[in-house]
């Protein structure tokens, strides 16, 4: 790909951008990471993201031993040996996979984000999926894809269009919405509403700040209290508390017909609650088998 001025023109770009590459970039290049490169290191990056999004990802490779950087935009996949530490923007169009530890300022990828060790980000987190060994993001987390933790999770907010898997536990700071199932291993802490799409298997307990929806069953060990209404397609199974906010109920077989409450809509706690709108209470008996939680 050429550049040109009037390539360049013709996409749109701010005054301050365009005058830039006018005064620096004069002479045509081949491929445009020469261009994102020239941003970076001018301390352009917004720039250099902008331009990104425009013209999209290519197949190249970034490969290293380890990545250390100020900032680093690149168009196609990285991957590193031993490690990425970036001080501020990490931004690939494919994917970004190191062996080690991954930290960032801002991490987005177009890609899979893969880390064997600890993922941080002191901003928001962008990508198709995740996997990590833990994932620390003080922002919020945006996956099209599954987000797994071989131990615990902890972010701003979370919004996920597949699974949310993790062997420890999960804290989100604001609300999560998760299109796929949250599994997970030790206990769910939501600041604000937790809605997901399929069904909430945690072998702890279960606490958000606003209503607690799941579109198949909510299942867990511990305690599940929210400060709004709790609604279920099919089953609520609490190993401890099942309590809803001041005021609101508690649905369970939304999904399913009257008829079928005993067996697709079952309620199970340690005490009943008091304000349990639907569903079959069968009292404390809980199994935490496995398959879905319905």
């Amino acid at each position: 790909m050429d550049f040109t001025t009037n390539f360049l023109r013709a996409k749109g770009p701010c005054a301050a951008g365009f005058r830039w590459y006018v005064r620096h970039q004069q002479q045509p290049t081949n491929g445009y990471q020469h261009v994102l490169d020239a941003l970076v290191d001018a301390g352009r990056v917004d720039d250099a993201c902008w331009l990104l999004d425009q013209l999209g990802p290519t197949n190249t490779l970034l490969e290293v031993d380890r990545l250390d950087a100020p900032a680093v935009v690149f168009a196609g996949a990285i991957r590193a040996r031993r490690g990425i530490d970036v001080g501020g923007v990490l931004r690939a169009g494919r994917s970004i996979a190191c062996e080690g530890a991954l930290a960032a300022r801002t991490v987005a990828a177009g890609g899979e984000v893969h880390a064997t060790g600890p993922l941080e980000s002191a901003g928001p987190l962008t990508a198709a999926g995740v996997r990590a060994r833990w994932i620390d993001v003080r922002g919020p987390v945006r996956a099209s894809g599954d987000v797994r933790a071989a131990d615990a999770l902890r972010c701003g907010s979370f919004e996920g269009a597949g699974d949310l898997v993790a062997r420890g536990s999960v804290a989100v700071d604001g609300g999560l919405r998760c299109e796929g199932r949250v599994k997970v291993a030790g206990d769910v802490e939501c600041g604000g509403a937790m809605h997901v799409r399929l069904g909430v298997e945690c072998g702890g307990s279960v606490r958000c700040g606003g209503p607690l929806d799941a579109g198949w069953g909510v299942r867990a060990g511990g305690c599940v209290v929210a400060a709004a209404a709790i609604r279920a397609g099919e089953s609520i199974r609490a190993g401890g508390e099942l309590r809803a906010g001041p005021g609101y109920g508690i649905y369970a077989g939304t999904a399913v017909a009257i008829e079928d409450w005993a067996t697709s809509a079952v309620v199970c706690a340690c005490t009943r609650p008091r304000n349990l709108v639907s569903g079959d209470w069968q009292g404390a008996d809980l199994v935490l088998g496995k398959g879905r939680a319905r």
